[in-house]
């Protein structure tokens, strides 16, 4: 029997789409690019049996498929398609909707490996102005070059911010510059979370 919604409607259509549990996270998850079963299994923290229910569904929709990287690595990996990739802007606006309400993380939350990259990927990098940020928490580091967001430390950075997780909750959801250090362009930041939308009151 079919779990879909008998509704002839486009949230209903997506949700049937992508509204199963885990799959919207398996899609964040390939937004960075391509990735073997074993490495999404890994990042989500995901029972093998429901990613591999997960993905054949993305990919019977077409939002997902499975190729082999060229020689030399030959390796069999998953991708979004072309359809896949224009959820982006509907992840990054259901994404700012819910920061508001989220608030920061606590010392109980799990903070998967690369999580720093998608605030700095959603929130920041479609309005950012011209120069390149370094954001650091810990061993996780993510980086904004033009508006192009890279995972890692990069080579002479306009500015480089640090601070721990919920500093960065307070920088990226509240515009809030005072529990994070900052080492070269203030002012570069300050035009940088100037244009980030605007706070909203849960």
């Amino acid at each position: 029997m079919s779990r879909g919604y008998d509704q002839y409607c486009p949230i209903a259509h997506a949700l049937n789409l992508v509204g199963e549990r885990w799959a919207l996270l398996v899609v964040r998850e390939l937004m960075h690019g391509p990735k073997r079963y074993t490495d999404l299994a890994g990042n989500l923290g995901i029972g093998t049996n429901i990613l591999a229910a997960r993905l054949r569904d993305l990919e019977a929709h077409g939002i997902v498929t499975k190729r082999t990287l060229p020689p030399p690595s030959a390796t069999r990996v998953y991708d979004l398609t072309d359809y896949g990739r224009e959820l982006k802007p509907a992840l990054r606006e259901l994404g700012l909707w819910a920061a508001r309400s989220l608030g920061p993380p606590t010392d109980d939350d799990e903070l998967f490996p690369g999580w720093l990259e998608n605030p700095v990927d959603w929130i920041l990098a479609p309005v950012a102005p011209p120069g390149r940020f370094e954001f650091r928490v810990g061993d996780e580091v993510a980086s904004l070059v033009d508006g192009e967001v890279r995972r890692g430390s990069i080579d002479d950075p306009d500015v480089v911010v640090e601070g721990d997780a919920e500093a960065m909750y307070w920088l990226f959801v509240d515009r809030r510059l005072d529990a994070v250090s900052i080492e070269g362009d203030r002012d570069l930041l300050e035009r940088l979370i100037d244009v980030a939308p605007a706070p909203i009151d849960a």
